[in-house]
């Protein structure tokens, strides 16, 4: 997990993940970003952990993804 820092102390905006599919419409990945973190949760739990990588993270998990 990272730490927040004081700039990415900010209300999430959370949104469903387009690459989060499936016949339930509430079984979902939502995300909020902020310029440092990427922040990722289970729509079901909304209130339950969370994880936050980098953006560098991120984007090579969604890339490995979208190639598999």
């Amino acid at each position: 997990m990272i730490r927040e820092s004081a700039v990415d102390n900010v209300e999430l905006a959370w949104f469903k993940s387009s690459y989060s599919s499936s016949n339930d419409g509430n079984d979902c990945i939502e995300v909020a970003t902020t310029p440092r973190t990427i922040h990722i949760r289970d729509s079901k739990t909304p209130e339950g952990s969370r994880l936050g990588v980098t953006p560098r993270t991120w984007n090579a998990f969604v890339s490995y993804a979208a190639s598999h």
